[in-house]
């Protein structure tokens, strides 16, 4: 057998029982194997788990009985579970991929405790990590977030060895061990965001540079350290700038009133220094600014005056005083006046022409009912109200619309106004932003002529 693969053994120690998260592609299989191979020599206790989210029908039941299967021919226990991902998917208000993905880890701690396992080992690979670090730069991400998938998670109670191997080299693995393995059919569906990425973008980046996928993945290494060093440096400086609450008549602070920094000594670093204080103390404070919010904040230690003030999102409250930036989160801004916009039921297929929001709406069924004579549930053209979210193209999770707005800039009564299209529950399009598409739909939004004809 020529092809082995590269295991990061420095993650593992003798006597450690560990399992395997075991989907039944070809990524999980193979270090399924290597790890049934070298089990004695690594001296691991060796397991797999398979978790059911009761999606994709008979392809899951398969994916269960095929990882069934190849545990039983290895001898190695396989433990099993069953989630409803859907369900506790829309009681969260969240996506599919990111619910499926919270209950897997969930359900990875959970069996931790009852199998007295020291850790779950999880086959992502270095085209997974291009991928991650890709995707992240896309939604703008901070260094931190290019530092993609860590070699280890949740405390330790994740592992993930082969983060130095590709998934060429897998399937050559398994193919000189004659090993099938399961194919997710979701895995080609373009309208999820990693596999867009997988199918077109990175293809076509490989044409500029074959060596792309190496090259976001070092860049994961080197974020990750130099993350490792500058938090060390924050840490230091934190607590010698970053005070509680407001100075107090004859000395002293007081107990409440968010957080506040010199701005003299804050002037006096680098603006690396200066930026990732700032989003530590907002971090204290339940708060993640981007980096417009971030510069804002810095401007405003820098150059601004006494009295100023900025309302920025997730509800970061920062004001200049004399000698400081003080920040504070929550609980000042005055209630939001209930929308009084038009809501329009629009039949699918079908067209509409909203007067109130200045816009005609066409909506064509794209999926397996397109080109039949039946209607699928209608959508509802509508004000957003709070609790909604919207999941954008190139966004991880879905975003509140509050935070939307207020990215736009968007205030006043047109913001109290702002349309958005909903369809089963989900917001499928909305001004001003680019909505992650409904494979069953396609919908087109033109501006409505309002001065005099139709």
């Amino acid at each position: 057998m020529a092809n082995t693969l590269t295991l990061d053994t420095s993650l593992l120690r003798p006597g450690m029982r560990v399992a395997v998260a075991l989907s039944g592609g070809a990524d999980s299989v193979a270090l399924l194997l290597v790890l049934h191979e070298r089990a004695a020599e690594l001296g691991l206790v060796l397991s797999a788990a398979h978790l059911h989210h009761g999606l994709r029908g008979g392809e899951a039941d398969a994916d269960r009985q095929f990882c069934h299967d190849l545990c039983a021919g290895l001898g190695i226990p396989l433990h099993t579970s069953r989630v409803d991902t859907a369900a506790e998917a829309a009681k969260a208000g969240e996506g599919i991929e990111e619910a499926a993905r919270r209950l897997r880890y969930a359900w990875f701690r959970e069996l931790a405790a009852d199998a007295h396992l020291d850790a779950t080992l999880t086959a992502h690979t270095l085209d997974d990590q291009a991928e991650t670090v890709l995707a992240k730069f896309l939604r703008g991400a901070w260094t931190e977030g290019l530092s993609g998938i860590h070699p280890t998670f949740d405390e330790g109670r994740i592992l993930r060895p082969l983060l130095n191997t590709t998934r060429a080299e897998i399937e050559a693995f398994l193919r000189d061990r004659n090993q099938p393995w399961q194919e997710d059919s979701t895995n080609r569906q373009t309208y999820f965001t990693r596999n867009r990425i997988r199918h077109e973008l990175l293809p076509e980046l490989e044409k500029w540079n074959p060596r792309v996928r190496a090259h976001l993945a070092n860049m994961a290494t080197l974020a990750r350290d130099e993350e490792a060093a500058w938090d060390a440096e924050v840490s230091r400086l934190a607590p010698q700038l970053i005070l509680p609450g407001k100075p107090v008549r004859g000395g002293g602070r007081s107990a409440t009133g968010g957080l506040a920094m010199d701005t003299t000594r804050l002037a006096t670093l680098n603006p690396a220094l200066q930026r990732r204080l700032l989003r530590h103390a907002a971090a204290q404070l339940g708060c993640s600014p981007d980096f417009t919010a971030t510069e804002s904040m810095r401007r405003l230690a820098l150059t601004g005056h006494a009295g100023q003030k900025l309302e920025l999102a997730g509800g970061l409250r920062v004001e200049r005083s004399h000698r400081e930036l003080r920040l504070a989160a929550g609980g000042s801004a005055a209630p939001q006046a209930a929308p009084v916009a038009t809501s329009y039921t629009i039949t699918v297929p079908g067209q509409l022409k909203a007067a109130t929001y200045h816009c005609q709406i066409t909506i064509e069924a794209t999926g397996p009912q397109a080109g039949g004579t039946g209607q699928l549930p209608p959508a509802t053209l509508r004000p957003w109200k709070a609790g909604d979210r919207v999941k954008l193209r190139y966004s991880a999770a879905p975003k509140k619309i509050k935070e939307v707005l207020e990215r736009l800039h968007v205030s006043g009564k047109e913001r109290a106004a702002w349309p958005l299209l909903e369809w089963q529950g989900r917001i499928v399009w909305m001004r001003g932003v680019e909505v992650e598409p409904d494979p069953q739909l396609c919908i087109r939004v033109s501006d409505l002529d309002t001065s005099g004809g139709n």
